[in-house]
């Protein structure tokens, strides 16, 4: 009970983040945030090895070896590996991604030694054994059955095959059920070998420790690993061209995932398109999707967008589901309130609640030692210096008016956009325009 109070209170000092790099070696960024004030640490690690790199024939492969992670290293098979785990309440949880595979754990101070021998040795002697191999594959393909009646999913799983499609970043992090069933143990192996490796690696740390000890640590469980350095992926040459499909699904709510081209990390519009799109439909209750389609018009329980960035290739996605009758309806709304919001851009006052929000929010990210790190592993893999933890606000508060409407004009072009509905197809039908409210329902 001590130690779940514990992890529950893991908390930070009040924002003033001014993490230090720590040297490790070439090829490999460490940022570090000491604090004592519990005594617990947060790591988030970060390795090229996301399903990017997938074999054409093995799509799935970066996940299964990332969720067979725990499953077995060195002399411990599975369950004495997680009992080791366990028995020392190490947190651990793993994701892949399609640019990286990031695992983090949580521990107690006094168990960081043994956190770092066990994370250590997953990464250098890897098992993959049969059994382990055979249940977290049927895992996996059970997963893959349960997303296919899902419209949420397909519409997901769909949209990205057709934004990218043609470029790895088009195939589904969890793969498919004939490259999952292709996919052997030496496989597994070879990848480990390829992309385990500390080059290129990302690691952010935050807790009770200090820099002397997490440099011995993180020398003594990554030191063994290959340092080659691999290339990110391909850059996204070309995006879909504009269109809308539909899957077929019999259900009584059609879901849509709705996209456009968007911009690199490195972009010098980077920012501004991230405001921009908080103001049209990535704030929640205040954009001004929200305000046309749920508030005005009631054709909806949620509607967002984000702003995405891989390595390779940057874009806005967004998602609403609807009654199977008001889709066409929705779409139409959406279309009409992108090419308002290109056309004019927002206005001083959205701009002003904008800046307001996203950076008085800002050190809630800042707010526990787990926060912390993965915030800090999110800079390093969008590759910003250091610096940047503390110059964000400041960048965005002075994005001009300007900039972020040439921006809107840059980027929210309805006439590019990308639709993906899972359920019944859309049925054509008269939208009322943006402002103009709709009849009482």
């Amino acid at each position: 009970m001590l130690v779940a109070a514990l992890f529950g209170l893991c908390v930070a000092p009040a924002f003033g983040a001014q993490p230090k790099s720590i040297d490790i070696g070439a090829n490999q960024s460490v940022w570090f945030q000491e604090d004592h004030t519990v005594p617990m640490v947060a790591v988030s690690i970060s390795l090229p090895a996301g399903s990017a790199y997938d074999p054409a024939a093995r799509p799935g492969l970066a996940a299964l070896a990332a969720y067979l992670f725990n499953e077995g290293a060195g002399n411990f098979n599975a369950t004495t590996y997680q009992n080791e785990l366990a028995r020392r309440a190490i947190q651990l949880n793993l994701s892949p991604d399609r640019d990286y595979f990031t695992l983090s754990f949580v521990t107690l101070s006094a168990n960081l030694k043994d956190a770092f021998r066990l994370i250590g040795l997953a990464l250098q002697r890897p098992r993959f054994d049969a059994d382990a191999i055979a249940r977290v594959r049927a895992q996996m393909l059970q997963s893959l059955q349960q997303e296919g009646e899902d419209p949420e999913a397909m519409a997901s799983r769909r949209f990205y095959e057709l934004f990218f499609a043609g470029h790895p970043y088009g195939h589904e992090v969890g793969g498919t059920g004939a490259g999952l069933a292709a996919i052997t143990a030496a496989d597994l192996k070879a990848f480990a070998r390829a992309h385990w490796v500390r080059g290129g690696a990302k690691i952010a740390v935050s807790g009770d420790t200090d820099t002397a000890t997490l440099t011995s640590l993180l020398k003594s469980a990554f030191g063994p690993l290959p340092g080659n350095t691999l290339p990110a992926p391909p850059r996204v040459a070309r995006y879909s061209a504009p269109r809308t499909i539909t899957v077929a699904m019999s259900v009584p709510q059609s879901t849509a995932f709705f996209g456009l081209p968007g911009l690199l990390r490195s972009d010098p519009d980077y920012l501004a398109g991230y405001v921009a799109n908080y103001i049209v439909g990535g704030g929640d209750f205040s954009s001004r999707l929200t305000n046309e389609v749920r508030e005005k018009r009631g054709l909806t329980y949620g509607i967002s967008t984000s702003f995405g960035d891989f390595r390779g290739g940057g874009y806005i996605i967004g998602q609403v589901a609807t009654k199977r009758e008001s889709m066409s309806e929705s779409l139409a709304v959406i279309r009409d309130v992108l090419r308002s919001y290109a056309q004019d851009g927002p206005t001083a006052d959205e701009l002003s609640d904008a800046k307001t929000y996203l950076t008085g929010s800002y050190p809630l990210s800042f707010s526990s030692n787990s926060g912390i790190a993965a915030q800090l592993n999110s800079f390093q893999r969008e590759g910003l210096p250091i610096e940047y933890v503390t110059r964000r606000n400041g960048l965005i508060n002075a994005l001009t008016l300007d900039d972020v409407r040439r921006t809107a004009r840059r980027l929210f072009n309805p006439t590019r956009l990308v639709v993906v509905v899972a359920g019944a197809p859309p049925v054509a039908k008269k939208s009322a325009k943006p402002g103009q409210t709709a009849r009482p329902r």
